[in-house]
């Protein structure tokens, strides 16, 4: 067995295109997904929105990691992503696109003292980094209920 790192969520549908997610961190809070109009209600951000979020998080947290091993006293940061979807080859909607623009608040810090840093955070962003090479994601279908066929 192997001493990878892991982690585990569950989705639970509520109604319609409503999912209810749970994490495998005790307390917590769950997070409600859910689908733009027609499909959904759009009364929640969707799968799109939070692999942006994902995105966006992991690289504004490695740029503050790094900015705090390096002693740059940081007063604030904000992270603005911008997903674009694009249509396939075969017509489906993906993710063609994923922007941030990281707005660390650096008040009277000389451009040299953050220079190393620009040039490492990205490469230790497990998030985006995977997303740029492709991740492995594997699937099975297992239903509950099926009647016998015949």
């Amino acid at each position: 067995m192997s001493d990878a790192p892991t982690f585990a969520l569950a989705l639970e549908q509520r109604e319609r295109f409503l999912f209810d997610v749970t994490f495998d961190g005790p307390g917590w809070p769950v997070l409600r997904l859910d689908e733009p109009q027609p499909l959904g209600d759009g009364s929640a951000p969707n799968a799109s929105r939070i692999l942006g979020a994902a995105v966006g998080n992991c690289l504004a947290a490695s740029l503050l990691f790094c900015l705090q091993r390096a002693r740059v006293p940081v007063a604030g940061l904000r992270a603005e992503v911008r997903g674009e979807l694009a249509r396939n080859e075969k017509g489906r909607l993906r993710i063609a696109s994923v922007g941030v623009v990281l707005r660390p608040s650096l008040e009277g810090v000389d451009a040299d003292r953050i220079s190393r840093c620009l040039e490492l955070f990205e490469d230790f962003c497990v998030v985006t980094q995977s997303v740029r090479e492709g991740i492995d994601v594997r699937v099975s279908v297992e239903p509950e209920g099926l009647a016998e066929g015949g």
